[in-house]
């Protein structure tokens, strides 16, 4: 059952994928999110399970689809939390810009933290490198920890943080280590993900990015067997109610993978829109799209790269290979 929810998972992520893809490069970001919003809502509608959406594009007033709490499937077979962005980067799409993707992480009833709208400070790391990481620990020494867990030295570890101005001191600190630094514009969920992928060249995941999104990265991490640790980033009094709403008692806590994705079985399914340190993104062809995806669960550690021809007038899956 789980194997074969992982592969209808996928098709949820591709369809988002593509309908998002079609306003590449129109400068109508909002146009975009709806068109993936839309296609990933209708076929979760098809999918035979009982999900509950714990993140998503917002509470049931500020989002009409895929709303926090929303009941998605045909809600026969297993109770599942759903966290989904199916649209991460929307100014990537709009404004033709890299690492947009469409994504989405599942996992039994309970097992998904329910983070609040709000900020969370993370490091990620790769398998070989996730008993190095420390987010107490100062940047040069994590780098330096990072490095000796690969076998390299401080100037040959990369590390991708998101080009922000609350970065600054962040970058400067890593520029003084020695260390490489690949900044991106958008897509913390790729980005800490990525020193998970042996092929991906990304060694560290550093900076403050989205909650939300590092419960969906979390989900991803757990599968590939990488580390990482987050620590909300809480702005007023609202958010701290809401967090405490949500379940959480100590805010200030440093949270680990188990504390963000909980147990042995964590689905994880993205697609490409744009290119990416993860996955190509949506190709047109003359008769028919190219999608790129990649699947994953945390019980049996499987990862599959998924290339997919739809043909255009068809069904959406007809000639899927392994990538």
């Amino acid at each position: 059952m789980e194997r074969n929810l992982a592969l209808e998972f996928v098709r949820v992520t591709e369809a988002a994928a593509i309908g998002s893809s079609k306003w590449l490069g129109k400068g109508d970001k909002h146009r975009a999110d709806e068109a993936a919003v839309k296609e990933m809502r209708e076929r979760f509608a098809n999918v035979e399970f009982n999900g509950k959406v714990v993140i998503g594009e917002g509470e049931r007033d500020e989002a009409p689809m895929l709303f926090i709490g929303e009941r998605i499937g045909t809600g026969a077979g297993p109770e599942m939390d759903i966290a989904v962005d199916p649209l991460e980067c929307t100014n990537s799409v709009a404004f033709g810009r890299p690492n947009a993707i469409s994504v989405l992480a599942a996992a039994p009833k309970g097992s998904l933290l329910g983070a609040p709208d709000t900020y969370m400070d993370k490091i990620a790391a790769g398998p070989e490198a996730k008993d190095a990481i420390d987010l107490d620990a100062p940047v040069r020494d994590n780098i330096r920890a990072v490095a000796d867990a690969l076998g390299k030295e401080p100037q040959e570890v990369t590390v991708m943080v998101l080009e922000r101005d609350r970065h600054q001191k962040l970058i400067q600190e890593i520029r003084d280590s020695g260390a490489r630094i690949l900044l991106i514009p958008d897509g913390d969920i790729a980005g800490a993900v990525a020193p998970s992928l042996p092929e991906s060249g990304v060694d560290m995941l550093l900076g403050i990015g989205a909650a939300p999104e590092g419960v969906i990265a979390a989900a991803a991490i757990k599968c590939l067997g990488g580390g990482f640790q987050g620590r909300l980033q809480l702005r007023n009094e609202k958010e701290e109610e809401r967090a405490r709403q949500m379940g959480l008692s100590d805010l200030k806590r440093k949270l680990h993978l188990e504390d963000l994705a909980k147990g042995p079985h964590c689905i994880f399914a993205a697609t490409g829109v744009t290119d990416g340190p993860m996955l190509r993104g949506v190709q047109f062809r003359r008769n028919g799209i190219i999608t790129h995806s990649i699947v994953m669960r945390a019980k049996s550690r499987t990862v599959r790269f998924l290339q997919t021809f739809h043909h255009i007038g068809g069904s959406h899956d007809e000639n899927t290979r392994p990538g």
